[in-house]
């Protein structure tokens, strides 16, 4: 009985103990099933293909805020850096790139020239996705123009804020007695301008020079001339007519000064040469016409001059009276024209043979200026002028005119833009 317990027992156990499967092929492994795609990534703002602009762009405005902004780099602008001028009403941003480019439209290394610094794009990135990018040529400085290729170029001059030197052909033809003399002419000089309180406008010359070279050579030349002129808003004068209905005309008187320190002077005619030298003069100026910024003009000047007889070595008072004019023809300072006649009394001169006592001078002088390009934004104008004078202060030579056709190239430096230069591009034309 014990005996059959057993076996049962040991038969049930073998029974339930797995036995080992030979080895077989591996099964293949299923792939993991394909995950369906989502929604894609949100893009960064202004994550863009940003083209060039042209010349047809529109010009970013010259005021408000510059932002720097970085877009997806593309094959003109690898460096995906450009600036942006954003108007925050219209959610609208121009954007030019912050590099000049080269001939083929393609970044250069250039940083863009005078233009303001730009701060970094700290808007909000869902803010910035309303905005819309358009492409523009950067902004420029008033006087200034910018092309599609990001270079700035000034087209805007004030010759009246220069340093000048030029050079002539400058023939002198005297009537009495008739010859020619042919002469070169080289001048140079600093004009300055700046204005002041209570609408007045202040002109200064230093070192105006002009050297004759040939046949008769002579100078002229002024260490210091200054002038300052004004526009008064009240009436000097209220004059009412009665006839009809009444009227009244208002009659403006703009008066200024004038001075000049150290004008010296070389005259040569018939070998006879004589010097002089005004120390000073002093003149009131009253304006006839001058334009609204007070920087056209015509005008009377009229006072006296302490001036010393070099040759003789002795002083005399000259007193002088003068009309003249300069006139800017254009907005952008291209065209100048001046003009003047003025006559000289010389008095309390000593007795000198050959000559009157009190002898006379009267000078006429017609000008014109004309910019015909400019190099390194600098300048360069042809200048036309046609002088007369006549005198009767030289010993020994008989009194007589003197004429004086002049032509020649002036190239002034320093010639910044005109302070009523607009700040939008230039027209076109």
């Amino acid at each position: 009985m014990l005996v059959s317990a057993v076996t049962l027992g040991c038969a049930l156990l073998l029974g339930q103990v797995a036995m080992p499967e030979t080895a077989g092929p591996e099964a293949p492994t299923e792939a993991a099933p394909e995950q369906t795609p989502g929604p894609p990534p949100v893009p960064e703002p202004w994550a863009i293909q940003m083209p060039v602009p042209d010349a047809s762009s529109p010009h970013q405005p010259y005021d408000g805020q510059v932002r720097c902004l970085a877009l997806p780099p593309t094959p003109a602008i690898p460096s995906g850096a450009w600036r942006a001028r954003c108007d925050d009403a219209k959610k609208e941003c121009l954007v030019s790139p912050a590099y000049e480019l080269d001939s083929e439209g393609h970044e250069s290394d250039q940083p863009l020239q005078r233009v303001d610094g730009c701060v970094p794009n700290l808007m909000p990135p869902r803010t910035a996705r309303e905005y819309r990018l358009v492409p523009a040529l950067a902004e420029a400085p008033p006087g200034w123009y910018r092309d599609e290729r990001g270079r700035v170029l000034q087209y805007n001059f004030d010759l009246h804020r220069r340093v000048y030197v030029g050079g002539a052909w400058a023939p002198r033809w005297l009537r009495e007695p008739d010859r020619l003399d042919e002469r070169v002419r080289v001048d140079f000089g600093v004009d300055l301008e700046w204005p002041g309180d209570s609408n007045r406008l202040h002109r200064m010359t230093l070192l105006e020079t002009e050297l004759y070279l040939g046949d008769a050579a002579s100078y002229e030349a002024t260490l210091l001339r200054y002038d300052v002129r004004s526009q008064n808003d009240a009436p000097l004068f209220r004059v009412t007519t009665f006839y009809g209905r009444p009227r009244r005309l208002d009659i403006y008187a703009n008066p200024g000064f004038w001075m000049e320190v150290l004008h010296g002077e070389q005259v040569r005619r018939e070998g006879v040469r004589a010097d002089f030298l005004s120390v000073a003069a002093t003149d009131v100026t009253l304006d006839l016409w001058h334009s609204s910024d007070l920087v056209s003009y015509v005008r009377l000047r009229a006072g006296p001059a302490l001036e010393r007889d070099v040759t003789h070595a002795f002083y005399t008072l000259v007193p002088a009276a003068a009309l003249e004019g300069d006139l800017t023809l254009d907005r952008d300072g291209f065209h100048h024209v001046r003009f003047g006649a003025e006559a000289q009394k010389v008095l309390f001169a000593q007795a000198v043979e050959g000559r009157p006592l009190r002898p006379e001078r009267l000078r006429l002088r017609a000008g014109y200026e004309v910019i015909i390009l400019a190099v390194n934004d600098q300048p360069i104008s042809v200048t036309l002028d046609g002088r007369g004078a006549w005198r009767d202060d030289v010993a020994n030579v008989p009194a007589g005119w003197e004429w004086s056709a002049q032509a020649g190239l002036r190239f002034s430096m320093w010639a910044p833009a005109r302070r009523s230069a607009p700040a939008s591009a230039p027209e076109k034309g």
